[in-house]
């Protein structure tokens, strides 16, 4: 009798800690199927997984990632897990040393399938999906303050110093889009100037971490 296949061991990473937990926390239903053994915020992975899951949330698009560097010298597949699924970006990030992108349209039980596949050496890319269907995967900065996933990472890379440009080169939308985010965003939390969103910003948990869990033991570095 063959043996059941191990669980796919997994690192998570992302510069906000609530959002590899968030990741964390909805595949933890499948322990039996994935083992989340290191969550990374800001820092290389460690650990000996068999899948780097890379969430692009407030992060450079996976086409830009130094994806050796992240891996650090380990066998893991790389994979992009994203609301920016424009086939030209997908094909970027494969090329860049992506073994799969994901969009994150997907359900908690789609994600430990193609985590699965991707373990097994399946190359995965997702449909086109509109930013309306994608990106209320997990937990995000600003979710308890009526923040949309995409209000919330506009909100963490202004916090973090970008402009206007630099945010919808960083986030793959549109200049205008991005002004759309902000006011929307800025009605939300209840400012008016960049300064001051900045401020909000810094008070609430938008800046980037940097903290490695390993196998339940936390790592703060500064």
């Amino acid at each position: 009798m063959s043996e059941e296949p191990r669980p796919v061991r997994i690192a998570i990473v992302n510069d906000y800690e609530l959002v590899v937990a968030g990741v964390a926390a909805l595949l933890q239903p499948f322990a039996d199927r994935v083992e989340v053994v290191e969550l990374d915020s800001r820092t290389p992975v460690a650990s000996d997984v068999d899948v780097v899951l890379y969430d692009s949330f407030g992060q450079v698009q996976g086409d830009q990632i130094d994806v050796d560097g992240l891996l650090n010298g380990t066998d893991a597949k790389f994979v992009v897990f994203s609301w920016n699924v424009q086939p030209d970006l997908v094909q970027r990030s494969l090329d860049n040393g992506a073994a799969a992108y994901l969009s994150k349209a997907v359900s908690a039980d789609q994600l430990v399938d193609v985590l699965e596949r991707v373990r097994d050496g399946e190359t995965v890319t997702p449909d086109e999906t509109s930013p309306d269907e994608a990106g209320q995967f997990g937990r995000w900065p600003g979710e308890e303050l009526g923040l949309s996933q995409r209000e919330a990472e506009v909100l963490a890379l202004i916090t973090q110093g970008l402009s206007n440009e630099e945010i919808g080169q960083r986030a793959y939308i549109g200049i205008n889009t991005v002004k759309t985010y902000i006011r929307t965003l800025y009605r939300k939390i209840g400012v008016s100037r960049r300064a001051q969103a900045v401020a909000f910003g810094i008070e609430h948990g938008f800046q980037p971490d940097r903290v490695r869990h390993v196998d339940g033991r936390t790592q703060r570095e500064d």
